[in-house]
């Protein structure tokens, strides 16, 4: 059954806000596309306007310049009509260009840039009377209503203010020369649209983070929803312990190969094998380089007996090691006594076939702490050697 909206009171999660980028659904404010644009557009426009005049001036000489070379040539009308064009199109196109480019900059740097085909796509879900009233009178139509009355009260205070403090000045206008008049227009016009920017960039500073909070706001996510994703992310638990288990037993199995280089095996006597090697020149402590259970472990004992390492079959250290050593780690410290007297044990009996001492009496019994056996409790069967 699918959550309601009042069920869903949790923050949406990483993979949900990257899968409604995906889908084209990003956070994005209006305002501060119109303040790039405007304010872009504006700065630029300022900027070229003396090379623009001139490009004018210039346009207009050549359009109004006859004389009967003209008239006996009419292309050349057209010729100077093309001129004009491009002229205009030099002073435009960048325009254009910069006030693009600007905008797309800005989009990217306030995180509402997304490139995604699927808003094209059309959505019957969306098309009907019950949905079309329920986006009307929405959250976000809401904070938008507010938002438009709040910049229609500002622009009407800042040019009701620039008005009523010019006012004199605009009776006075038309008694200055034409050029001193242009240059007064010129600064009025920047002084006010500056003050009309000024409005709308304080929207835009507010209406970023509100976007953002409003879109967090429609990918809310109910309990289920998070339990669901989850499961679609990490797998089913079940499934997974099973995949773990399977890559266990093959790490397990290729471990077998490494069974000559160990210094002894030890078993339980059928159901755990654990190989250890102890090199003291790169080992801080006994390492387990080879482990398994069942037909694993019978698999060590022939392969550690083809090899002659010494197999010792200790119950209660076998499965402790199995339970609580991977492959490639060192024994646990808890272990490191009783993995110590069968190594001095298998030393001792190796040095005496060599003739390099006397022959080792009876197996040791290994002291294994019984917290760390998993069979606490069984009876286990004494230590015995074999080669």
């Amino acid at each position: 059954m699918e959550s309601s909206t009042q069920d869903r009171n949790l923050p949406a999660t990483p993979r949900r806000l990257q899968k409604a980028r995906e889908d084209g659904q990003v956070p994005r404010s209006r305002d501060l596309s119109h303040i790039v644009v405007l304010g872009g557009g504006l700065v630029t426009l300022f900027l070229m306007v003396p090379w623009g005049y001139e490009q004018l001036r210039r346009s207009m000489r050549e359009a109004f310049a006859f004389d009967a070379d003209t008239l006996r040539h009419p292309e050349l009308i057209v010729r100077a009509l093309g001129d004009g064009m491009g002229a205009g199109l030099v002073f435009f196109l960048p325009l254009g260009v910069i006030v693009a480019v600007a905008a797309v900059v800005a989009m990217v740097a306030s995180g509402s840039f997304a490139l995604s085909t699927k808003p094209l796509m059309p959505e019957i879900s969306k098309i009907g009377l019950i949905s079309g009233f329920g986006r009307l009178f929405s959250r976000q139509q809401f904070f938008e209503v507010l938002k438009l009355l709040g910049i229609t009260v500002l622009l009407a205070v800042v040019g009701y203010v620039f008005m009523s403090s010019h006012m004199h000045e605009f009776g006075s206008l038309l008694l200055r020369p034409l050029e001193s008049s242009l240059s007064q227009l010129g600064q009025w016009f920047a002084v006010g649209v500056g003050g009309l920017l000024a409005v709308v960039a304080l929207v835009a500073m507010i209406d970023v983070p509100l976007q953002t909070h409003l879109h967090k706001h429609r990918l809310r996510m109910s309990h289920q929803e998070v339990k669901n994703e989850h499961k679609e992310t990490e797998g089913n638990p079940l499934l997974k312990s099973r995949q773990r288990q399977i890559a266990r037993d093959l790490a397990q199995g290729n471990s077998v190969a490494r069974v000559p280089k160990a210094d002894l095996v030890v078993m339980n006597p059928t159901h755990y094998a654990v190989a250890i090697q102890y090199d003291e020149k790169t080992m801080a402590a006994p390492h387990v380089i080879a482990k398994g259970a069942d037909l694993v472990a019978l698999r060590i004992r022939d392969m550690a007996k083809d090899s002659n390492v010494p197999v010792l079959q200790s119950p209660m250290l076998a499965r402790a090691l199995y339970a609580h050593t991977e492959i490639d780690q060192q024994v646990p410290v808890a272990l490191f006594t009783a993995v110590a007297q069968v190594l001095a044990y298998v030393y001792q009996l190796r040095a005496a076939l060599k003739g390099q001492g006397p022959m080792p009496g009876e197996p040791p019994k290994p002291e294994v702490p019984v917290e760390l056996d998993p069979h606490h409790g069984r009876i286990t069967t004494p230590v015995s050697v074999g080669a």
